[in-house]
């Protein structure tokens, strides 16, 4: 009977347990994660979670094709976009349901649902950069993205143009936003920034872009616009004044960031804005300098920035890290010798979601690898602090020192150590003295921030957090392995669970970027070689049996504590997290997607909670915040004769503390009304007198520390300047000659080499082995010994250095001297690391340079050598060339005279069979093309060239026509962008006997240049002297004219004129004493001082005969200002000008605050004194002006004389300037247009330029260099000065171009040729326009009574075309464009490339700035080769140590003349005149 209703009974027992098991899914639980694996095709190049998701994207670049999954890696399907065309992948980093594809042309992809669908996109004529990252992002309106883009010519990379598009509806349209852009941000580009301007500026774009005219880096520029650059305006960052230079920007949390850079350093400056408005610099320790791709801005707070500066460079880099104020201006020291790699990557990171707390690696053994040069290894060491880099204290395990590997090792993907996991932290590393190998390494966790720590595995793994810390996942990482290991108790115990496809080698393990979900995705290969398999697996750990926390599972647990365990405060609060216990035995579940909040508690206040007040600085000691310079005047406060007036106090409270209470640092103090005055200033120059126990200087040298300096306190204001004597002892003054010091005592100095292309950087070479060396403009001093001494052939140069790498160098030695007449040769070796080690790099040379320069897009390790052949030093000359340290070396000339380099041409003079030389040139330094002379131009025997200038994109270059000796002259060729077809320019130009001609380019106005010609040849060359008339160009050498003559002399009278043809004639530069005395100076734009007279020709220099001349408007109206002849320099721009006797004996000097309208004498000695030279610093915006001499009465001492201008009144007030508005009334600048004299309008090169130039009556200094080109205000209409004599013409003598007879016009039909895709052509006229023309219409003479014709095959597409295309627009299509494909090709790489120069490092994965692209190749360069003629050309007589003698020995005491010369923008680099030909015999 029991038995009997127990059996009607089951069927609901089961039922009722049934109904237990679904109401308890505990008993259901699995034991361990869910693992599902996927087989991929290839690696994948980029994957991602969407934010708050399990949604997970996965590129595939091989294929082209991106993968997605919904199920966090458990199963995968192709998204639908065109197969093979996804090239990139990117996700919006503030809106989690936006993604891109970027395809490789101008069709890309986006998706607005977590990549479920997606819709095209296209940008015309456009494809994404090459150069940097192609989306920038709006933190707040994701539908607002740039598009960084390329629109080129030619169907390549050859001439392409960066540009930025935009879309603000989320690519429903799409529009360009500006053109020339080199990277841009919306000012919103991170939800912290607040521009303070409300809906006003929430469009607001930060541009870097190329320069007004140029797309020179030193001239680029920021631009911002709050309507997508309908209109724009140029921040000023410095003051008042725009600055030039910026290499980058970056938006870091709540802070805009600009870097800048100056000419020859690698020196920079930060400028920072918190409102994209209102700019300051950054302003670092006075001990500590910027670099470019020397510091990392690292992952900062809402209230401060934090900056890695490199101290020690690679191969062992080495840094310190700096911690701003609240608003990024004022920085200060934490932590020395932090550890870096050569990428500038920083062992730094902040533990996610705490406020304080940052892990650091430092070196140890800093000293010591310091010293090595690269043979130390380092060693680490790791630290913690938790007061935000206030204080830092090392890292234990069970009471030892812990170090572990940090972000400079990424073993896997996101951070290194912390996740928002409150509190928890792992790492692999070792316990010990220092840092070991990684595979020498533990897997240790901390549950305390950091505080403690305790080894969780054996070995190192890779590791991730899930369900906010409670779920601890690793995976063991130095080598295959079949399992994972998780640990649900803050890793004190672990479980292994193992992995479907057997053993893989594990490439990255991660989950959400919040680490609140349970799901994991784990990224590895197995196999090797063909057979490699990628694979993905999904680790689910949400079926596992653990319960849901109750409130009992969580504690409140303090973020920071200190030593006694007591919770900290930061930034005015102390922080507290619910966080679940290690121990409790639950997951968190519920709370999935949503990141932990802390909770606060607020704290008193503390000296901790207060910054230095504006005006105000740390003091030395950083213990108080003092005065910096004159407090505000308050209104009214000092009225009236009262002393003292409430004003700050110095402090003000960090903007966003949260304190209250306690100490009160910001209580306004009470000050005196003094304190409001500026300094008392003498009103008078000062004379600082130095004299020194030699006979003759031998050179001096001005090391300028460029404007760009990131300490502000020396910016621009270090005037150091090196001078040798004759008894070869060295001085330096810090102070531009106040006073000196003797360095390197004891030691004979033979040469004095400053780098060319770093000013901060001198080297000093004895007469042996040893070479000294300063890198900070003789802070510090090091020196290296060479493996062979220096060379013995007078007049080359034992150094040579790299553009680019301040550590490069080539040294040419002397070897086998002692072994016999004809054993002595020169080797060349060469240092990467400044000398710490040599290698040889070419045998039986003359001379090796590198050819990397600006302007070029040359190789970085391409040298030239003049080898001789078969190493036999009475064989021919070769050209070798190598980029691998001559592992291996090419030939491209078996028989060579020199080769020289001017801006982005090189030049190379060759030997033929017969005996003959001819000119090479080449933009790439690998490919070389014949030079095509003037038909027109025979010269029987062609003796020598010189190389002038190349600055305009056209190499002028002057042929020695006759070379009697002191009957030198020749004429000025110039040439097409590629430096190989010429065409006349000027006949009969003097030259003298060394090769140095009397030709000079204006500096800082385009196209203007001086020459004087031989105007009595035939008189000349049977012995008598040459008659010298000057002439003046103002379209680049297209026309000139002679220089009309002033009405008056100095004092008033009339010129006689009355002996013939009157004009004004100047004494040039081959009877230049200091090739630095130039003309003109590019900070002072329009004016030029030069010595002369009015007559018929130039006279003999002398008191009697000869005056001194001003002009102020770029040549073309002149005043003679100075009987006699004087030297000048300009100092503050131009604002004052200095003038002193150049012949005789003297005691005082003149000056001029008005451009020369007025003098006034000032007595600078008490002993008449023969002034040598004058000089000040080489970017002419200095107060200070230094006087080189010997007094009358002494012949065993020199002086110098520093003439100090700071303190007179007139100088007193910095001029204003308003960039956007330059002729306000308050401005203390006008706009100066330069005109051609023969034109009624104020154009030149065909368009009106305007330049800020100081109103000469207004008594400021400039201070911060101008950018003195305002605008270019319009284009004009072409005239004759647009144009010059193209190919086979040349001037007649009514202007015009005529074809010289028997020779036929060029062929313009090679165009066709050469791009097939050209339709037409215009037939040649004799003119083509000078290259810097722009004009538009008028007189376009290239097109004047002209035929166009079509290109074989386009006859019916020109037919269709022409109806409704313009005459200008079909030759720019078919004439102007394909003569700037040789200048495209050499300038792409230069004008585009964003990688070295500078760029702002972020210290994050795929930083926006890093550019380092996979797919990024450098275009191979080429110049057309064309029709080979034989020409006589030389032999570089002028190289850059020639002579070495004494001011007062005779001979050239000075390198080069671009060493000296006044440089673009702030250095105007005038090159050296290259001669080359040997000018020995004489011509009867």
């Amino acid at each position: 009977m029991w038995l009997l209703k127990y059996s009607k009974r089951l069927p609901l027992i089961q039922l009722l347990l049934l109904q237990l098991l679904c109401l308890n899914p505990t008993v259901a639980k699995k034991d361990k994660p869910d693992i599902s694996s996927h087989k991929l095709d290839n690696p994948p190049s980029n994957f991602f979670y969407f934010d708050d998701s399990n949604t997970i994207l996965l590129h595939d670049r091989e294929a082209g094709v991106v993968h997605r999954s919904e199920d966090a890696g458990k199963t995968w399907d192709k998204v639908d976009v065109d197969a093979g065309k996804a090239w990139d992948l990117w996700r919006h980093p503030y809106d989690n349901q936006k993604a891109y594809i970027m395809g490789k042309a101008s069709t890309h992809w986006h998706s607005n649902d977590q990549g479920k669908t997606w819709q095209d996109f296209e940008i015309p004529r456009a494809r994404p950069s090459l150069v940097r990252t192609p989306l920038s992002f709006h933190a707040k309106d994701s539908d607002k993205v740039l598009i960084h883009g390329e629109v080129c010519r030619i169907g390549g990379i050859l001439d392409c143009t960066q540009t930025t598009f935009y879309t603000n509806d989320g690519f429903k349209e799409i529009g360009m936003l500006r053109k020339n852009t080199r990277g841009c941000v919306f000012a919103h580009a991170t939800p912290e920034f607040d521009t303070g301007d409300g809906e006003k500026a929430d469009d607001r774009v930060v541009c870097v872009t190329t320069g007004r005219t140029s797309n020179d880096p030193r001239e680029h520029r920021l631009a911002v616009s709050d309507n997508y650059f309908e209109d724009e305006h140029e921040p000023a960052l410095e003051g008042d004044r725009t600055v030039q230079g910026v290499v980058s920007i970056a938006v870091v949390k709540g802070y805009l960031v600009a870097a800048v850079r100056a000419p020859n350093t690698d020196e920079l400056a930060m400028y920072v804005t918190d409102d994209a408005s209102e700019w300051h610099r950054a302003v670092f320790p006075a001990d500590s300098r910027l670099k470019e791709d020397a510091y990392t801005i690292l992952e900062s707070t809402s209230y401060s920035i934090q900056v890695d500066v490199l101290t020690v460079d690679p191969p062992t880099p080495m840094g310190v890290l700096f911690t701003s104020n609240s608003n990024g201006t004022y920085f200060t020291k934490n932590i020395q010798h932090t550890n870096r790699n050569t990428h500038g990557i920083v062992d730094f990171e902040k533990v996610q979601g705490i406020q304080g707390i940052v892990m650091v690696n430092i070196v140890d053994n800093f000293e010591e690898v310091e010293r090595s040069f690269g043979q130390e290894e380092k060693r680490l060491r790791s630290q913690i602090s938790f007061d935000d880099g206030r204080t830092f204290q090392e890292l234990t395990a069970d009471g030892k020192a812990l170090h572990l590997h940090s972000v400079t090792e990424m073993k896997n993907i996101g951070r290194v150590f912390s996740s928002p996991a409150p509190g928890v932290v792992m790492g692999v590393g070792n316990t010990g003295k220092y840092l070991k190998g990684y595979e020498e390494g533990d897997l240790y966790v901390s549950d305390d921030a950091g505080l403690t720590w305790t080894m969780a595995l054996e070995e190192a793994h890779k590791y991730e957090f899930g369900d906010q810390g409670s779920i601890l996942l690793a995976i063991y990482d130095e080598g295959p392995t079949d399992v994972v290991q998780y640990s649900l108790n803050h890793g004190k115990k672990w479980h292994k669970v193992d992995l479907p496809e057997g053993k893989i080698r594990a490439k990255a393990l991660t989950t959400t970027t919040d680490s609140t979900s349970m799901k994991f995705f784990l990224w590895g290969s197995k196999g090797g070689g063909s057979k490699t398999e990628h694979w993905v697996f999904s680790i689910d750990f949400e079926d596992m049996h653990e319960d849901k926390c109750k409130d009992k599972d969580f504690e409140k647990w303090p973020a920071r504590v200190d030593k006694d365990g007591k919770p900290t405060c930061v930034m005015g609060r102390k922080q507290f997290y619910d966080r679940r216990k290690a121990d409790a035995d639950c997951f968190i579940r519920e709370k999935k997607f949503e990141e932990v909040e802390p909770n606060f508690d607020t704290c008193k206040c503390t000296e901790d909670d207060f910054e230095c007040d504006y005006n105000f600085v740390r003091s030395k000691d950083g213990k108080e915040c003092v005065r910096d310079g004159p407090l505000p005047d308050p209104k009214g406060a000092c009225k009236n004769g009262a002393k003292k007036y409430k004003a700050s106090s110095g402090y003000r409270k960090i903007p966003g503390n949260g304190c209250k209470g306690g100490l009160d640092l910001e209580e306004e103090k009470e000050r005196d009304c003094e304190d409001t005055l500026k300094p008392i200033v003498s009103g008078e120059i000062n004379t600082e007198r130095t004299a020194f126990p030699a006979r003759s200087f031998r050179n001096y040298f001005y090391l300028e520390r460029a404007e760009s300096s990131s300490d502000s306190s020396k910016a621009g204001k270090d005037e150091t300047v090196v001078m040798r004597t004759d008894k070869s002892e060295v001085y330096i003054s810090r102070d531009h000659g106040k006073t000196w010091d003797q360095i390197l005592k004891g030691e004979e100095i033979k040469d004095v080499y400053p780098h060319p292309h770093f000013s901060d950087v001198c080297f000093f070479v004895t007469t042996g082995k040893r070479v000294h060396y300063t890198i900070n403009r003789g802070d510090t001093y090091g020196h290296f010994d060479a493996k062979i001494e220096p060379t013995r052939d007078d007049g080359l140069p034992a150094l040579a250095f790299h553009a680019d790498y301040k550590d490069w160098l080539i040294w040419t030695g002397a070897q086998d001297c002692d072994k016999g007449k004809g054993k002595c040769h020169n080797d060349a070796l060469y240092s990467t690391d400044r000398g710490g080690s040599w290698e040889y790099l070419a045998r039986y040379v003359r001379k090796c340079e590198f050819i990397k320069e600006e302007g070029r897009g040359d190789k970085q390790k391409l040298v030239y050598c003049e080898a001789f052949k078969d190493e036999k030093p009475d064989g021919p000359l070769q050209l070798q060339s190598s980029d691998n340290w001559f592992a291996d070396h090419k030939t491209p000339f078996n028989d060579i005279v020199d080769f020289a380099t001017m801006s982005e041409f090189i030049i190379v003079a060759t030997r033929d069979e017969t005996d003959s030389l001819k000119v090479d040139a080449s933009v790439d330094g690998q490919t070389f093309a014949d030079a095509l002379f003037p038909s027109n131009f025979n010269v029987p025997v062609q003796k020598a060239y010189t190389v002038l200038d190349s600055h305009t994109h056209a190499v002028f270059m002057h042929v020695t026509v006759g070379n009697r000796h002191d009957a030198e002259y020749g004429s000025i060729i110039k040439s097409n962008s590629n430096g190989t077809s010429y065409v006349l320019s000027l006949d009969n130009v003097n030259r003298n006997k060394p090769g140095y001609v009397d030709f000079e380019k204006m500096l800082g106005l385009e196209g203007v240049a001086l020459v004087n010609i031989v105007s009595n040849i035939e008189e000349a060359e049977k012995g008598s002297g040459k008659k010298l008339r000057t002439m003046i160009t103002h379209n680049d050498g297209a026309e000139w004219s002679l220089l009309k003559a002033p009405q008056k002399d100095p004092e008033g009278k009339s010129y006689d004129c009355s002996t013939g043809e009157c004009s004004l004639h100047l004494h040039g530069y081959t009877e230049r004493r200091d090739p630095r005395a130039t003309f003109s100076s590019p900070s002072a734009v329009g004016l030029m001082m030069a010595v002369g007279n009015v007559g018929e020709y130039l006279t003999e220099k002398s008191e009697k005969t000869s005056d001194t001349f001003i002009t102020r408007d770029g040549g073309v109206e002149w005043q003679a200002v100075k009987k006699g002849n004087y030297m000048w320099e300009y100092g503050d721009q131009g604002s004052i000008i200095v003038i002193v006797r150049d012949t005789v004996s003297t005691d005082e000097i003149f000056y001029s605050l008005d451009e020369g309208q007025t003098w006034t004498p000032y007595k600078f000695s008490e002993k008449k004194v023969h002034v040598a030279i004058l000089s000040t610093v080489p970017s002419d915006n200095s107060l200070n002006f230094l006087l080189w001499g010997q007094e009358d009465d002494s012949d065993s001492e020199i002086v110098t004389f520093n003439l100090d201008f700071s303190q007179i009144k007139e100088r007193q007030e910095q001029c204003k300037l308003d960039e956007n508005n330059p002729e306000s009334p308050d401005s203390d600048y006008y706009l100066w247009e330069p005109k051609h004299p023969l034109s009624d309008s104020n154009c030149l090169f065909g368009h009106v330029a305007q330049y800020h130039r100081k109103l000469p009556d207004r008594n400021c200094y400039n201070g911060r260099s101008i950018q003195h080109l305002h605008n270019i205000a319009k284009n004009c209409e072409c005239t004759r000065a647009d144009f010059e004599c193209d190919y086979n013409f040349e001037p007649a003598k009514d202007g015009s171009c005529k074809l010289v007879s028997g020779l036929e016009p060029p062929d313009h039909s090679k165009i066709c040729k050469e791009d097939p895709e050209k339709m037409s052509y215009f037939k040649p006229t004799g003119y083509r326009r000078v290259p810097l023309s722009t004009c538009e219409g008028g007189n376009e003479l290239e097109k004047y009574e002209s035929k166009e014709v079509p290109c074989r095959g386009h006859e019916k597409d020109f037919e269709e075309a022409h109806r409704g295309l313009g005459g200008f627009w079909i030759f720019i299509l078919a004439v102007v464009l394909p003569f700037g494909i040789a200048s495209a090709v050499g300038y792409w790489v230069w004008r585009n490339w964003d990688g070295k120069f500078g760029r702002i490092r972020l210290g994050e994965q795929g930083s926006a700035f890093d550019a380092d692209r996979p797919w990024i190749k450098y275009p191979v360069l080429a110049v057309s080769g064309v029709v080979a003629v034989v020409a006589a050309v030389p032999l570089l007589v002028g190289s850059l140590w020639r002579w070495a003698s004494g001011l007062f020995g005779g001979g050239r005491r000075y390198t080069t003349r671009g060493s000296f010369a006044r440089g673009r923008g702030d250095y105007a680099v005038v090159d050296e005149d290259e001669l080359l030909g040997e000018d020995e015999d004489e011509e009867v």
